[in-house]
């Protein structure tokens, strides 16, 4: 069945790949970003093109998540074009490296907005919807920063992440009584189709950074070590093939997590163990029930 998509962040990297991976399933994507207009009107006439040349239904829409009148906006115009909203992918984020103590607190803030706010905002947009038509899925990228090893200078982006990744895991529960689903996927370490290192913010204390000259090289190390790490075939077209399996699965189906890691940083081992103590806990406390969705059955 076909499904009215909305994907934050959908301007490039996995964001991108995974929006002409739904179009080419059958889906109606909407493929949001900010400045849609302006700096990113390339992009977008891009992607009108590749769908005429593909015959897919994506379109690209402005969407800025740090704008709670954007977000509104945005799912206010999916729902008088098609009366519904099926799938919400939160996959806005921003990756920031440097040593943790040059962020400053207002730099720390600003990577919060994008990558935790922002999904808050998304959030309170869609969510009378999709409550309103019991019924929907939550798709949200996480990373395998949350629970994984990972290395220095990400701290920032890997508290953010976790922040956002725990916020999922509550509005699970919060939400099956309405038929809404959610599913957590979770990539790990890419170091070559994303824009994620390329375009990584940095923090403002450049003095506080000079002060860990001592650490210079150790980022361009594990880069080189990673990319040592990675078999050929992983690419970010692995999450987006993930996203699409997910999205085509029947209603009630649907993973509670997915964890797609070429690399092996013990992620995809510690959420396991997480999820099963997570539903133990649930049974323990008498909230069985909300693990999975209340689905309304289908009529022809």
């Amino acid at each position: 069945m076909s499904s009215v998509i909305l994907i934050t962040g959908a301007g490039s990297g996995i964001g991108k790949l995974s929006a002409e991976t739904l179009a080419l399933a059958g889906h109606t994507v909407y493929a949001t970003m900010r400045d849609v207009a302006g700096r990113n009107a390339d992009r977008a006439q891009a992607m009108r093109d590749w769908a005429a040349a593909h015959h897919a239904d994506l379109r690209p829409l402005e969407l800025d998540v740090l704008s709670q009148p954007s977000a509104d906006a945005a799912v206010a115009a999916i729902v008088q074009a098609h009366g519904r909203l099926d799938v919400v992918m939160q996959n806005a984020g921003h990756l920031v490296i440097g040593p943790t103590e040059a962020f400053t607190a207002e730099d720390m803030q600003r990577a919060f907005d994008t990558n935790f706010y922002g999904a808050q905002r998304v959030n309170r947009a869609a969510l009378p919807q999709l409550r309103q038509q019991q019924s929907g899925l939550m798709l949200w990228i996480s990373s395998t920063t949350t629970k994984g090893g990972f290395p220095p200078f990400m701290g920032p982006y890997g508290a953010a992440k976790a922040a956002m990744d725990s916020l999922a895991v509550s509005l699970s529960y919060e939400l099956t009584r309405f038929g809404i689903e959610t599913s957590i996927v979770v990539p790990g370490a890419f170091t070559r189709g994303t824009e994620h290192f390329p375009s990584a913010g940095k923090p403002s204390d450049t003095a506080r950074v000079a002060a860990y000259a001592r650490y210079d090289g150790v980022m361009d190390r594990v880069g080189e070590r990673l990319s040592a790490l990675t078999p050929d075939e992983a690419t970010p077209q692995a999450v987006a093939d993930e996203v699409a399996r997910i999205v085509g699965l029947p209603a009630g189906s649907r993973p509670a997590r997915s964890v797609v890691d070429f690399v092996g940083d013990g992620a995809e081992e510690v959420l396991a163990l997480a999820e099963e103590l997570r539903i133990a806990f649930a049974e323990r406390i008498g909230i069985a029930d909300l693990l999975r969705p209340v689905v309304a059955p289908q009529t022809a």
